[in-house]
């Protein structure tokens, strides 16, 4: 299975270990951390790269379902980070045709510097379907990066407010939009920001 916007990743997979790792993720989600759910539930966690954030919810109880479609992450994520409450799968973004076929619901959907691998015809064409996995009274966290694109990266301009209509269009609540600065030193000197939103489903 081959997905666009993966280019660079495998390459750098042992220096993105150490920079996704080197804060929690309650550091780098911690404007939301008051809109994730209090009880246990099944977590889909889109892109999950190295694992943390997926490490994180299976430590809190959840049940969690880490979609990466970079074998060389997943790998690593998988030893990094073993659980029996993780389970690793190899699909992706726009079609997640794995993660639909099993024709399961869950009550948080994390996608965390992923959108913008998405050029504007794929994201007209993932949100419905992401919107169709996520559980009535269930929440979706998505960051959005803003800047220059690394070397070898294939990204796309994205706008919250392009995000949120095409959240709305899926019956999908905004609940949090906050834009701020990158934590990463280079990232930020490059001037890069990231959107972080929240949508929720009634």
């Amino acid at each position: 299975m081959k997905i666009r916007g993966t280019q660079g990743y495998a390459e750098e997979a042992a220096d993105l270990q150490v920079r996704y790792e080197s804060f929690g993720f309650e550091d780098a989600h911690r404007t939301v951390l008051h809109l994730l759910p209090h009880a246990l539930g099944a977590v889909l966690d889109i892109g999950a790269g190295t694992g943390r954030d997926a490490a994180y919810f299976a430590a809190k109880g959840h049940r969690v379902v880490a979609v990466e479609p970079t074998d060389a992450l997943r790998i690593l994520a998988a030893e990094l980070h073993p659980s029996p409450s993780i389970e690793w799968i190899h699909d992706g973004l726009p079609e997640l045709e794995r993660i639909v076929a099993r024709r399961e619901n869950f009550d948080l959907i994390l996608m965390s510097a992923v959108w913008m691998h998405l050029d504007a015809a794929e994201r007209r064409r993932a949100m419905p379907i992401v919107a169709s996995l996520l559980a009535p009274g269930g929440a979706m966290i998505m960051t959005l990066r803003h800047g220059a694109v690394p070397e070898g990266r294939r990204m796309f301009a994205v706008t919250a407010e392009e995000t949120v209509n095409l959240a709305r269009a899926q019956e999908l609540n905004t609940k949090f939009n906050q834009l701020a600065e990158s934590r990463q030193n280079a990232n930020r000197r490059a001037g890069v920001s990231w959107t972080t939103l929240v949508f929720a489903k009634n």
